[in-house]
């Protein structure tokens, strides 16, 4: 059975690592300053060892993304994956504003809840712009820092400006379409084999939530992250930047740039591989961060 705070649709997963991971989802009440009211957050962990591994999923997805990686991991390492305030299945609550500020101190409070010692933190795509913002904020929360294919260098979207009454609704509803998502998908893959029947369910699973839709209008809105290419050469965490070679989501040029511009870093680049190396290739990504899990500080620089 699947936990109740996750829709009914979840019935409709075909893949083993699917159905087990979302079977794993927990709920916890985390309490923050942006409301009196708790925030009913989703997670999972699974593993030991000393260093935890944290992962964020990217924009408008859920902890699923990490399917396949996350028990590549946890054979070794702790390993954390949490839905972002108004992401995934964690409780969207529209008294507080979504935005990365407000998602960066929720992800804190998470952190400070739940794992409360330093972690490897690990962002996807939009996560990647996350985990950036997190570990700038809050340096001793975070040991290490990959990147998977990352945002965090692009300027912000000029389309929040356009995201009013009726065009916000009519907006989410064409991301909302089967067709549009499976689109998506298959360009996220260098082999479009798996954009799956269960890929899509993992896709949209979180769109049966309550409030979505309005979530997700409040975040585009909001202006998403904006870039932070003035800030990420203060970082001085050893940073890995993991690459799909055939991203075509974002390309490939920022990968270059993070790692000519974050201090301790190394590109590692995944051959065969789009935008989605912890789904497409996650055999090759999981060695990765748990090579750089084993490493010193000084053996990465």
């Amino acid at each position: 059975m699947f936990p109740s705070y996750i829709p009914p649709e979840a019935s409709n997963l075909t893949e083993a690592a699917s159905i087990a991971l979302t079977k794993q989802i927990k709920q916890v009440a985390i309490s923050t300053p942006l409301s009196q009211e708790d925030v009913a957050t989703t997670y999972v962990h699974q593993g030991s060892g000393s260093t935890p591994i944290l992962l964020i999923h990217g924009f408008d997805s859920s902890l699923l993304e990490f399917r396949r990686l996350l028990p590549l991991l946890a054979a070794q390492q702790l390993t954390y994956a949490v839905d972002l305030l108004g992401f995934g299945f964690s409780q969207r609550n529209l008294a507080i504003p979504l935005n990365s500020e407000n998602i960066k101190i929720h992800l804190y409070h998470f952190w400070q809840t739940i794992i409360g010692q330093p972690v490897i933190l690990v962002g996807a795509s939009m996560g990647g712009a996350a985990a950036i913002d997190f570990t700038l904020n809050y340096p001793d929360a975070v040991e290490k820092l990959v990147l998977l294919d990352s945002a965090g260098l692009a300027k912000q979207p000029a389309i929040g400006k356009f995201m009013f009454s009726p065009i916000d609704t009519f907006a989410t509803e064409f991301l909302r379409n089967p067709k549009i998502r499976q689109s998506i998908s298959r360009a996220a893959y260098f082999d479009r084999s798996f954009a799956s029947l269960d890929a899509q369910v993992c896709a949209a699973l979180h769109l049966k939530c309550l409030h979505w839709n309005k979530s997700l209008i409040a975040f585009t809105k909001s202006g998403g992250y904006r870039s932070l290419q003035d800030k990420i050469s203060t970082i001085q965490q050893p940073t890995l930047i993991i690459w799909g070679r055939q991203d075509k989501i974002l390309g490939i040029k920022d990968a270059i740039k993070f790692e000519q511009a974050i201090p301790h870093s190394q590109l590692v680049w995944i051959d065969s591989c789009g935008h989605v190396p912890h789904l497409e290739k996650p055999d090759a990504t999981a060695a990765e961060i748990l090579s750089l899990a084993e490493r010193n500080f000084g053996e990465l620089c």
